[in-house]
């Protein structure tokens, strides 16, 4: 009966914490979607598709899914250079945004959970914290 008990508390322990996982991600969404509007759609266009040969797409974005720490950094300070996305090359420049590492989890869980993109593991608070110029 102890076991039963125990393992009915760990279930339920596991389920509570993946609830208040996924409503933390839903708000940061939200949240990244007004960041979104006020200062990304400019250049990468309502429903992320960018400008062909200058602001690069982030809907079924390669660059996004395969290049999480590049793309945390670009929305943090910045990115000059050519980035290669879904073949295509892109040489400009985004200036950094001047958003606070919370914006920036947020905008970033935002853009990759929307068109086309799905992440795995939300982007934290943490991790834009550690994520340092190159």
């Amino acid at each position: 009966m102890k076991s039963f008990v125990f393992g009915y508390l760990i279930c339920v322990a596991a389920l509570t914490l993946s609830l208040q996982q996924d409503k933390e991600l839903t708000e940061s969404i939200q949240r990244g979607s007004a960041i979104y509007s006020d200062f990304c759609v400019t250049c990468h266009m309502e429903k992320g598709e960018g400008v062909m040969y200058t602001f690069p797409p982030l809907a079924k974005s390669d660059y996004l899914a395969n290049n999480r720490e590049a793309s945390i950094r670009g929305v943090k300070y910045g990115q000059r250079g050519e980035i290669t996305v879904n073949g295509v090359v892109y040489d400009n420049t985004m200036m950094p945004l001047g958003l606070e590492d919370q914006e920036i989890a947020d905008v970033m869980n935002f853009v990759m959970n929307s068109w086309g993109n799905s992440q795995e593991k939300p982007v934290t608070t943490e991790e834009v914290a550690q994520t340092g110029r190159r």
